[in-house]
Order: structure tokens, then sequence, then C-alpha cells
């Protein structure tokens, strides 16, 4: 929806050293786009609603199967190749090397445990054996590669010229946004004034949440597999899909810009982690929205 010509972020707002975030012009950049979001995230999410608690998606998953995921998921993530590529070719060279360790620590170096010091009651302090680079390779990747960036900016490697080609890798280019940013706030509904509605955004959301319920059939029984439940029934399934269509209307109320739905690296994380039980998953949520909705209001 923002990629349409009107809705496209204007040219000035592209180079950081430009943007001023307080000020009212380029906060009203941002919100314009922020109350169309709200608009069509509600609307989309009313239709998931009847989907899920009408019953319709339990009778529809004759239809839905991996032959019917896989292409969606697919295809659903064909458009992020040019937000990747374009983000990606700041500077290849950094992009490559985040690539490089985020593959080295996923693949070789995950079955490679790390001595960890830990205590327990009965053996008080010792060493435990963690695989980390199984758990936080995405993680370890980019803070390893943020050091590096650290490092090639205080000892001015990189140009300290927005023209010149690597300044944005320099870390200290947008180093006042958690200086700016509140400590604490409180967000609540219309927090960006009130919602906009089109027809374009409104069915390109609706395609979002289509892809979005179809994911979130395989996730179900991802879950259920992992955790050695049986596989969910078709009212569990219809409940979980119309949920999640009331956490998208919360979510586009809020202004957050974005749906609620289940997330598959989330049930991948729960084969590695092997938490199964509610508070080990709602407690780093919570922690989650919080950041969020601070850098959001920012």
């Amino acid at each position: 929806m923002l990629s349409l010509p009107n809705w496209r972020c204007p040219a000035w707002t592209q180079n950081a050293s430009q943007v001023n975030a307080t000020s009212p012009e380029f906060i009203e950049v941002w919100q314009s786009r922020m109350r169309e979001l709200q608009g069509a995230i509600m609307v989309a999410s009313c239709f998931q609603i009847f989907v899920g608690f009408s019953g319709l998606i339990g009778f529809l998953m004759r239809f839905i199967g991996p032959l019917t995921i896989a292409p969606t998921i697919t295809l659903v993530a064909l458009p992020l190749f040019n937000s990747a590529g374009d983000e990606a070719g700041s500077h290849w060279g950094i992009s490559a090397m985040t690539i490089f360790f985020i593959v080295l620590f996923s693949q070789y170096l995950k079955n490679v445990p790390v001595p960890l010091p830990s205590y327990q009651g009965f053996r008080k302090c010792h060493f435990s054996k963690v695989y980390l680079f199984q758990i936080f390779p995405v993680l370890l990747g980019l803070a390893i590669t943020w050091l590096i960036c650290f490092a090639l900016t205080v000892s001015n490697a990189f140009p300290s010229d927005s023209a010149v080609y690597g300044y944005v890798a320099r870390t200290d280019i947008k180093g006042d946004v958690l200086s700016q940013a509140p400590w604490f706030r409180i967000p609540y509904p219309g927090q960006w004034g009130v919602p906009t509605i089109s027809l374009a955004g409104i069915f390109g959301i609706i395609a979002g949440v289509i892809s979005s319920m179809v994911e979130s059939v395989g996730d179900y029984y991802a879950c259920a597999r992992l955790s050695g439940a049986p596989p969910p029934p078709k009212h569990a399934i219809n409940r979980g899909i119309g949920v999640e269509g009331i956490g998208c209307l919360l979510a586009g109320a809020w202004g957050t810009g974005n749906g609620t739905t289940s997330y598959s690296e989330n049930v991948g994380a729960l084969g590695i982690t092997r938490l199964f039980f509610r508070s080990g998953k709602s407690t780093p949520s919570v922690t989650l929205d919080h950041h969020s909705y601070n850098y959001t209001a920012f």
C-alpha cells in the first residue's frame, strides 16, 4: 500500500541527516501513513473475525495443506526482495558480513556448546553448556556486525559525508533516537488521529490477512506437534483465527501499524527452547510490545 505513488515517502526523508524527527512536517508525513494503515487494518480485521467465528475457515480446512501454504507464504515474501535489496545495497560489504555470520552460526556452529556460568541450589556455581549459536544466530550475527561498524565509525573508517557511499553504515547517524524517545508512554486508541480508509489499502491488507490465516493454520498444527498435543480440532482453529482478527482490530485502533498473528519463527523457538508454557512467551511479549510502542511513538 505504501508503495503507491501518493503514499511514497518524500525523497528528503530517505536521508537521516536531513530529517528533524520533531518537526511538524516530518511528524505529519509518518502519522498520515499510520492513519491510513489503521483504517485498512481495522476494516480487514473485521473480515478475519467473520471468517473465524462463522466457521468458514474450518470448512476450508480441506483445501489448506502444505501444497497451498508453501506457495502462499512464498508469494507473500516475494515483494520483500525489493526492500531487502534496497537496504542491503546501502552497503553490500556490511550486508554480506551479516549474512556470513548468520549462516555460520545457524548452520555450522549450531551444535557447538558454549560453557556459561550458572547457579543451581544443589550444584551451586558451575558451568553449563548452552547452545547459543543455535538459539541466537540472528541476534549474535547482528550484534557482532554492529560492534564492527561501531569500531569502524569511531576510527573514522566510514565517511562522514552523507553523500559518500558507506555513510549509512555509521552507527552514530541515528544516535539521538534513544535520547529523544520517552522513557514511558501509554498508547491509546486514535493516538495518531482519526483513521482514514481507502479501497486500495483495504484490499491490500485483506490479501495479507488471507495469507496470514493460511499460515496460522499451519502454525497451529506445528505447535501441537512440537508440544505433543493432539491436532487442533476445527472449532479451535475457528476460534484462533477469530481471536487473531480481534487482535488485529485492537492493533489497528491503537495504531501499531501492523496486525497480530501467529509467528512461524516463534514456532521454531518452541522447538529450540522447549518452553511450551504461556508465561514463558507472554513475559517477553510484554517487554517487546513496550519497546515497539515507544519506537512507533518516536
